[in-house]
């Protein structure tokens, strides 16, 4: 075996597309070895060991559904075996449907609450003790929505606001051995489809007057997993938007 920096692991959940690829890549980049997580991502999942072993690191995909209660400690048990040890998890999973508030029933919202919120906790309790043995780390992916109303994801963004708070409630819980934080990312990665005119909009907000990119967000992680006196902090990567206007409204607003 290598030394200890080189035999380092990530296990990141919904870790073979969208932005969780690119975490996953960024992180291979960075000499962690890696356990990549999908629901129905099998083939992207697959692609993307590929690529991390042709980096020269070791990759492991798991397949598991988030929503169930015994899914997590069976992707920590799984990450043990291959790997007997975990130094930073990940929790980057996460739905994300639009809804009218009125609309969404028990069904929905628990849908939504199980992968977006017990699954974090679930997961990091699951972890805690092979984080411990190597000081390791966790770091939550939130979004905006954390922050903001946003009314066309309710339950979406009440979760995200809840698992603000978790990761607090998890720094404060398992230090001094683990320490855990959250990334809140702006526009990097809209979805499929998503209206040229709302982009722009949300360029016009924000005032480093730009879209961000994946890596924005990958820097943002790795800076967390390494930054060995910060816990229980969420750093937002939003270009700014969360400043909100430069001024006092106006009659046209």
């Amino acid at each position: 075996m290598g030394s200890r920096f080189d035999d380092r692991v990530a296990l990141v959940t919904g870790g073979a597309t969208r932005l969780g690829r690119h975490l996953s890549l960024a992180l291979a980049a960075a000499d962690y070895d890696l356990a990549v997580h999908h629901h129905t991502s099998a083939d992207a999942a697959l692609a993307l060991a590929e690529e991390v072993r042709e980096m020269g690191r070791r990759c492991v995909v798991l397949k598991g559904d988030l929503s169930r209660p015994d899914t997590p400690a069976g992707i920590i048990d799984r990450v043990q075996t291959v790997y007997s040890r975990l130094d930073l998890l990940v929790n980057s999973a996460s739905t994300f449907h639009a809804a009218d508030l009125t609309d969404v029933g028990a069904t929905e919202w628990d849908s939504v609450m199980d992968v977006n919120l017990r699954a974090p906790h679930l997961l990091v309790g699951a972890a805690a003790h092979l984080l411990r043995v190597d000081e390791g780390s966790v770091v939550n992916i939130l979004d905006l929505s954390a922050f903001q109303p946003w009314t066309e994801y309710p339950h979406h963004a009440v979760s995200k606001a809840a698992l603000a708070h978790l990761t607090r409630v998890q720094a404060r819980a398992l230090a001094p051995r683990v320490r855990v934080n959250a990334v809140a990312p702006g526009a990097v990665l809209p979805p499929d489809g998503y209206p040229p005119e709302r982009l722009e909009a949300l360029r016009v907000r924000t005032p480093l007057q730009r879209l961000g990119t994946p890596d924005d967000v990958a820097q943002a992680v790795l800076y967390l997993a390494e930054a060995r006196y910060v816990t229980g902090q969420i750093l937002a990567v939003d270009g700014g938007r969360l400043l909100g206007p430069s001024g006092p409204p106006t009659p046209d607003s």
